[in-house]
């Protein structure tokens, strides 16, 4: 069930909202599991026992490492099981069929194994559980409630994409949150600024992403090649960022506070500021539970390389089984080495403009490894935006796509600054609204006045769903 659909927006979310805030305090957590439950089922019931088992294993662990933390040896053997069993969870789901697939390439084997399904959201869920234990380990409380724990795991907000939401931020809200008009007021203005972002900017830019890709590198013009890329950009980001701001603000509705996880990553003037802007609460996971405890940067120069080249590779297959995956994440972990070792202070030497030319420039061309789905469509794409494949520099395809969809692009690069959300705030700052509501004062009346323009935007987007971009074309 995606946030988007007019089956969660029309039915699943109010239906919840009702039955929540209708629901006694000691209740509402237990409402919110099953609504969660629910959602995660709708579209494959069967992965729900997946997340349910992993859940139950976790859950079991971390009480044996709060019975046991004095003993330290024996903790860390427990704290070695729950990693590899987790892992494994995690591997036979997501990278048997491939780990298979290339065992039989390398030695001409014939193994065969079923196709394994992927479970939806399994890496998160398991990263979800995985600093669950590990916060437990850091001194955290077991968390002796089991429906609090899958709450925890399985709140649909941050289930399918994210973000990865640590236990020890939220471990306190499990217990006790406060809801209030002015939270559930800005929840829904951020719901609706994500699906904006996702139903407007996302997909527009997606449709020309996806045109585009689908066809021959060596038969498009160098100038289609980068909108190409360029909308994949702008797809992509709108797309996490989009779902991370409704995630964001339905948790707000329901009196959870979860961390921002986009800064405006384009703005960046390096790699590093990039990856501490982009999906940042799978950055700072990778780095509290991955880098710090392999010993960080505090074990000499050579041993803090080694750590940054674990620490991609496991970026790059998080995001997939998939050989650019990983050259993709190994590719982030190369410019951030060079970075530490010598770029990064020369770089702070130049104008910034070229600092964040630079780091555009390296981030697009990442996102051609990651959008590919081969090291040679990769290569031939990269040579034909270069225009190494003698295709021209322009052609009838690309006036078509900057007419058609070009307002589309631009308030989606526009979007991906700061400028708007500058402009915007400068605007609510002067505003008073002096209609709606005022028998609970301000707040009733902000929270009408965006469940007001939430209707408006889901009826543009039902009304125009065969394609919700036409009135943004020339």
């Amino acid at each position: 069930m995606l946030f988007s659909s007019t089956v969660f927006l029309f039915l699943f979310l109010p239906i919840v909202l009702v039955l929540y805030f209708l629901s006694p305090r000691p209740f509402k957590n237990t409402v919110l599991l099953g609504a969660s439950l629910f959602f995660y089922a709708w579209g494959e019931p069967r992965f729900a026992i997946i997340m349910l088992f992993s859940t139950a294993m976790n859950y079991v662990f971390a009480l044996i490492v709060d019975a046991k933390r004095e003993d330290t040896t024996k903790v860390k053997w427990i704290m070695g099981a729950m990693v590899v069993s987790n892992l494994l969870l995690l591997g036979v789901f997501k990278y048997s069929n491939f780990i298979v697939d290339n065992i039989n390439a390398m030695l001409g084997t014939g193994i065969d194994i079923p196709k394994i399904p992927l479970p939806l959201g399994i890496s998160f869920f398991t990263f979800h559980a995985i600093s669950y234990v590990i916060d437990v380990y850091h001194k955290e409380k077991a968390q002796k409630n089991p429906i609090n724990l899958a709450l925890y795991i399985a709140f649909f907000p941050q289930l399918i994409a994210g973000p990865i939401v640590r236990y020890h931020t939220i471990s306190d809200q499990l217990k006790m949150r406060f809801e209030t008009f002015q939270r559930f007021a800005y929840g829904t203005k951020r719901f609706i600024m994500g699906l904006g972002k996702k139903m407007i900017l996302a997909n527009g830019c997606a449709y020309v992403a996806d045109h585009i890709f689908a066809q021959n590198p060596g038969s498009m013009s160098t100038s289609l090649a980068w909108i190409g890329i360029i909308a994949y950009s702008l797809q992509i980001y709108f797309d996490f960022s989009g779902y991370s701001d409704m995630a964001i603000g339905l948790a707000k509705m329901f009196g959870f506070d979860f961390l921002e996880n986009f800064n405006y990553p384009y703005i960046s003037r390096s790699i590093s500021e990039f990856w501490r802007r982009w999906h940042i609460s799978l950055g700072s996971w990778f780095r509290d539970y991955v880098y710090i405890p392999l010993g960080g940067n505090r074990t000499g120069e050579m041993r803090t390389y080694w750590n940054l080249f674990i620490v991609w590779m496991a970026t790059g297959i998080w995001h997939g089984a998939s050989w650019t995956f990983i050259a993709w994440g190994l590719y982030y972990g190369a410019f951030i080495m060079l970075e530490k070792a010598f770029l990064g202070k020369l770089l702070k030497q130049l104008p910034r403009f070229i600092q964040h030319s630079y780091a555009v420039f390296i981030v697009i061309i990442g996102w051609v490894f990651f959008r590919s789905e081969t090291f040679s469509y990769a290569y031939a794409y990269i040579q034909t935006m270069f225009g190494f494949n003698g295709t021209g520099l322009w052609d009838t395809h690309v006036s078509y796509y900057l007419t058609q969809y070009g307002v589309v692009i631009l308030l989606a690069i526009i979007g991906s600054t700061p400028l708007l959300k500058l402009l915007i705030d400068k605007v609510e700052d002067k505003a008073e609204i002096s209609q709606g509501i005022r028998i609970f004062g301000r707040d009733i009346a902000v929270t009408s006045y965006y469940a007001v323009i939430l209707v408006i935007t889901v009826v543009y987007m039902v009304s125009n769903s065969f394609n919700p971009f036409i009135y943004f074309r020339f």
